[in-house]
This record gives structure tokens, C-alpha cells and sequence, in this order.
């Protein structure tokens, strides 16, 4: 796949309420070799291409949403299939809206702008260190993220409240991660509130997501090159969205009940993790 833009966004996810991948055949080399063949590919081809684009000013948006579909059909050659459930939910409600996510992988970093980007404006909440990182750094910074440091829990509690309202009453919704780190298991203990805190505070609405992308393993010494697991499946699954009633405490409770209660049907289907 190789993209030209021109202010287009990419369509593949356009596709109603529900996406799910072909039929997928992996040649014997990708079935082999799998993590090879996507690394290789992901740096020749959607990593450098976006990065060129953002060393130049001209990371836009929809730069951004090609790259973001052109990672996913990296992951569909390697026959993983992707099936993602409930994208009408994205544009349920008028005005922006905060996208509650458990954290799995680099995966869904790449995916979710070429979900949920064509159909609404979207930024993330990222820990600093992917805003200074050589290359990859000046795309995620074209993004205008909220940063974080991971270091203090009550400076990093001000700068998602504070720059994420800042964001939000600029029509612009943000995707939070509220686990400390990237987890192939759920753990509601680690599920931290500030999705519902922030949502709270700029009075819009949350949409849960459940998401299932430990296809892209975590690496020993780089989390982000981690082991590509060939054939695994894919998944996304968006709730109804949540408005936020008193403190929040029984709709932060809902949002972890979702995702606990959706990961575990997931593996019952898919069996245990490769």
C-alpha cells in the first residue's frame, strides 16, 4: 500500500457500525518469519513515510489516518485478523467525547487514529518520552498530545485535566489510557479513574473501549519491538457512550466491567495467549 494523500482520509474503517478483515493467507516466509517481515516493513514503509512527512510540517491529519490503516494491513499480511465492533458509538453524541481504553500493546497507538480520526478530531494522552524520541517524535508532537511524565501521579492527574479540557472545548476528543503500562492482562486495581475524572471536569461524555491487540507483543529490553505473533486475532470493541453522573465512581466501575467482561469472552474464543 502506498498512500497519496492529498487531504483524503482512508476509508478502510468506514465501514458502518463493524469492520472484520477477509479472508487472510500469509505466505510462508511472513508465517515464519513474522516479526521480521513486519518490522522490516513497518520501518521502510509507514514509519519512514509519516516521519518524512512530519520533518516537513505536513504530518496532518490525514497523513496521519493513512499511516494509522497502513499498519493495520502490515498486521493483516501476517494473517491476523481484525475485527472491530461498535465505531457508530464514535460519533453517538454531538461534541467531543473522551475514549476510555485498557492498554495492550504499540498496537492501538498505530490503529485507533485510523478508526476514529475520519470521523471526529482526536488526540492522545502520551507518556513524554514518545514526544522526544528521534524521528517518531515530531509525529507524535504534529499531534498536539497531552504529555505526561509517569513520574508524579498528581502532576501528570493536573496536566491531563488541565490540557485535556483545554483540547476538548476545542471540539477535539482525546483517547486515555489509564493503566500505568502497556498489560496483556487486566487489571482492574490498575485501571486508574482519570478518564472519568477528566470527563467529569469538561462535563462531555466517555466511550469505553475493549481492545485485545497482544499481536504486537511487548520486547525485554524495547517494549515497543516486541515479539509479531502471525495469525492472532485482532480486536475492538467500542460501548455505548457514559455521561458522568456525581463523582463517578459507578461509571468508572462500568468502564472496568466492561473491559474485564469483553477481554474474557475474548479469550474464551480465541483460547489462551500464544
Amino acid at each position: 500500500m502506498i498512500p497519496h494523500v492529498d487531504g483524503v482520509f482512508a476509508t478502510k474503517f468506514l465501514s458502518g457500525d463493524f469492520y472484520r478483515s477477509p479472508v487472510l493467507h500469509a505466505g510462508p516466509f511472513r508465517r515464519m518469519f513474522p516479526s521480521l517481515s513486519f518490522y522490516s516493513r513497518l520501518f521502510l514503509g509507514p514509519l519512514r513515510w509519516l516521519c518524512r512527512r512530519a520533518a516537513k510540517g505536513q504530518c496532518d491529519d490525514a497523513a496521519w489516518v493513512y499511516a494509522s490503516v497502513w499498519v493495520a494491513e502490515l498486521m493483516e499480511s501476517l494473517g491476523c485478523p481484525i475485527d472491530v465492533q461498535g465505531m457508530d458509538a464514535v460519533t453517538a453524541v454531538d461534541g467531543p467525547c473522551l475514549f476510555v481504553a485498557n492498554h495492550m500493546s504499540t498496537l492501538e497507538t498505530f490503529m485507533l487514529p485510523g478508526m476514529i480520526r475520519p470521523r471526529r478530531p482526536v488526540t492522545f494522552v502520551v507518556k513524554k518520552s514518545l514526544t522526544t524520541m528521534p524521528f517518531f517524535g515530531a509525529v507524535m508532537r504534529s499531534r498536539d498530545p497531552i504529555v505526561v511524565n509517569r513520574v508524579n501521579p498528581r502532576e501528570d492527574l493536573a496536566a491531563v485535566l488541565e490540557g485535556g479540557v483545554e483540547r476538548l472545548k476545542k471540539g477535539i476528543s482525546i483517547i486515555v489510557f489509564p493503566q500505568s503500562t502497556r498489560s496483556a492482562v487486566f487489571d482492574a486495581q490498575r485501571f486508574n479513574s482519570i478518564g472519568v475524572k477528566l470527563a467529569r471536569r469538561a462535563k462531555v461524555p466517555l466511550v469505553p473501549l475493549a481492545l485485545k491487540t497482544d499481536a504486537w507483543g511487548q520486547g525485554k529490553k524495547i517494549k515497543e519491538l516486541g515479539p509479531i505473533k502471525a495469525g492472532m486475532a485482532i480486536r475492538y470493541r467500542f460501548a455505548k457512550p457514559i455521561r458522568v453522573q456525581g463523582q463517578g465512581k459507578e461509571e468508572h466501575a462500568a468502564v472496568s466491567e466492561y473491559i474485564a467482561t469483553t477481554l474474557a469472552a475474548w479469550q474464551e474464543k480465541d483460547g489462551v495467549n500464544r
